[in-house]
């Protein structure tokens, strides 16, 4: 969505509110495309004595797998970001502001790109999640395996074996 923000930046007090859905179906993540239905966002820019702020609100379901049991998971998630415009920048190296040089700023581009940096790097199913049996691949959470998961020493690997042919 291409927001038009010279109304915003003219004038001090100025505000504009923006409502839509963002189809992210086709948006691959790791070989996965997590979301199933279009992000719902609402945005807002606000000029406050001549300095222009953007808020933007995204709630959307987060579809991956479980990094310990690899069941598959629905996560429903809102991520609130906010973002100062500026329609030059002296520093090209400035990350706290947005150039937005003819007063109009590409929304979507911001939404991805401020959804994708801020996902948790690693999604559980719950906070206890027990994973996969080391030695089966049992998923613990169903139930015990009653595999022996206590893991050897590959240094002390030999000595089990002298001990396993007794």
């Amino acid at each position: 969505m291409l927001l038009q923000l010279k109304e915003v930046f003219l004038n001090d007090g100025s505000r504009q509110r923006f409502d839509y859905s963002l189809p992210m179906s086709d948006f691959e993540i790791s070989g996965d495309y997590p979301f199933k239905s279009p992000v719902k966002v609402s945005a807002e820019a606000v000029n406050r004595a001549g300095l222009v702020e953007l808020k933007i609100n995204a709630v959307f379901d987060y579809t991956t797998r479980c990094d310990r049991c690899f069941e598959e998971i629905t996560k429903h998630m809102e991520q609130v970001f906010v973002h100062g415009l500026a329609t030059s920048l002296i520093d090209d190296e400035n990350d706290d502001y947005i150039e937005t040089p003819d007063y109009t700023l590409e929304l979507d581009e911001v939404v991805i790109s401020d959804i994708v940096l801020n996902l948790p790097s690693k999604m559980l199913c719950k906070d206890d999640c027990k994973g996969l049996c080391p030695v089966c691949g049992k998923n613990l959470n169903l139930s015990d395996c009653g595999c022996d998961s206590q893991p050897v020493d590959s240094r002390l690997e030999i000595l089990k074996q002298l001990i396993d042919q007794e």
